[in-house]
């Protein structure tokens, strides 16, 4: 195979960057494209359409980059634009062998061996949480799981302005946190729906109540691609193998590799563009 067919990986923002880590430490024999709208950036209370309509302008670009295989490291774009770009898009496209993978079945599909209660906790973004897809899929596969969400419209800002380790951080996770658990005390399993998530988790789990599981997305989507690759050998030989990765973004390149650094520990250098829907 000759060219470079590399894994697209999208993001609104910095966030999918933790997905991007993990996904990369399981499978670093693979080449990676990461592309991250940062100059739009939050998804979470845009509008299905404006989401569907910018997740579709990221994944057309990684196609024209080489991917055959797009990855949404996204909760918003996951939940509001998958599914149409999977049904509507993608059988019309030029090619239409090419896949888009979103992160949360994959996340759902792990919770049926880790809640003993069956009641589950969702924090998302408000676009994630009011889209109600998490409770769709896990309806789908636990119809006797009960879910309860809770929108965290300030975490996200927490994290991007490095203040999530701050002690005003304490304030808006103790009181999302209180709050579900109002809404439910039968909650034993507490799944991040957001990749920027993880970087709370200390303070996540200073305010958890005693024996609740707190469950993150990384490991469980790279393990899900991984195993993807091994039932569909066709697509795992279209992806080249130089174990490189390259970086776009639609803001600044000096602030997305700051903010990479918050994210990947490392600096990383990255191209700027525009997208369009041209």
């Amino acid at each position: 195979m000759s060219g470079k067919f590399p894994i697209g990986i999208f993001d609104s923002g910095y966030g999918g960057l933790t997905i991007f880590d993990h996904i990369r430490r399981l499978l670093p024999e693979y080449d990676y494209v990461y592309l991250g709208d940062n100059a739009r950036t939050p998804y979470g209370a845009r509008s299905f359409e404006i989401v569907y309509r910018f997740t579709r302008q990221a994944v057309i670009r990684l196609f024209r980059e080489g991917c055959p295989l797009v990855v949404l490291a996204c909760n918003t774009a996951s939940a509001k634009a998958l599914r149409t770009i999977q049904q509507t898009d993608l059988p019309v496209s030029e090619d239409p062998s090419r896949r888009v993978l979103g992160i949360i079945r994959p996340t759902v599909e792990r919770l049926g061996s880790l809640s003993r209660t069956r009641h589950i906790g969702i924090m998302g973004t408000v676009g994630t949480v009011s889209s109600g897809s998490y409770a769709m899929e896990i309806a789908k596969l636990y119809p006797d799981m009960t879910v309860t969400g809770e929108a965290c419209p300030m975490w996200v800002p927490l994290v991007e302005n490095r203040e999530h380790d701050g002690a005003g951080a304490d304030y808006f996770v103790r009181k999302n946190i209180e709050r579900i658990f109002v809404a439910d005390p039968q909650i034993d399993t507490l799944v991040l729906g957001c990749t920027h998530y993880p970087l709370l988790e200390a303070k996540i789990r200073k305010y958890l109540p005693e024996g609740v599981r707190l469950f993150s997305q990384g490991p469980c989507v790279a393990e899900s691609l991984k195993a993807y690759l091994v039932r569909h050998p066709e697509m795992s030989r279209r992806l080249s193998k130089n174990g490189e990765c390259r970086f776009m973004t639609t803001e600044s390149e000096e602030k997305f590799s700051e903010a990479a650094s918050l994210f990947l520990d490392r600096f990383v250098n990255v191209e700027r563009i525009v997208l369009t829907d041209d």
